[in-house]
């Protein structure tokens, strides 16, 4: 992977598309354990619309949704050319510790902390400004 990975990169491992794209770039990444980047949340999301009019705060499932695509650009790299998708097969352990506004760059630290080649378990961390905003255990799997 090289770095920066910009969205057209990113678009290249990942099968979402707007409005559920939500990782705008990636700026490290070990190819195995680590991957780290961000999402700039801006005032056009479409989810503000209605979450909540008036006081805009990011759902935090769209938070933890970041994190395990952050994760799954991570694992996808191994499977590269194959016809096959990362899927979430759990959640464990989410705090959310602040809200995430229009204007935040949401940075998305991941971690794998058990791969099973198919199936792999993820610590994610997303901050703001260097305040934890999210936190939570994820597992995903590979397959079509």
């Amino acid at each position: 992977m090289n770095l920066p990975l910009d969205i057209g990169g990113i678009k290249k491992i990942l099968p979402h598309r707007y409005p559920f794209l939500l990782i705008d770039r990636v700026t490290e990444c070990d190819g195995i354990k680590v991957i780290r980047g961000y999402k700039n949340v801006t005032a056009n999301e479409e989810f503000f619309q209605g979450h909540f009019p008036g006081n805009p705060v990011m759902p935090g499932v769209l938070v933890i949704e970041a994190m395990a695509q952050m994760g799954a650009a991570l694992l996808m790299q191994r499977f590269a050319g194959q016809d096959v998708y990362a899927y979430f097969a759990g959640i464990e352990k989410a705090r959310f510790k602040r809200a995430v506004v229009p204007g935040d760059r949401l940075d998305l630290d991941v971690l794998v902390v058990r791969d099973r080649g198919s199936f792999a378990v993820i610590d994610g961390k997303a901050t703001v400004d260097g305040q934890l905003a999210c936190e939570a255990t994820l597992m995903c799997m590979v397959g079509k």
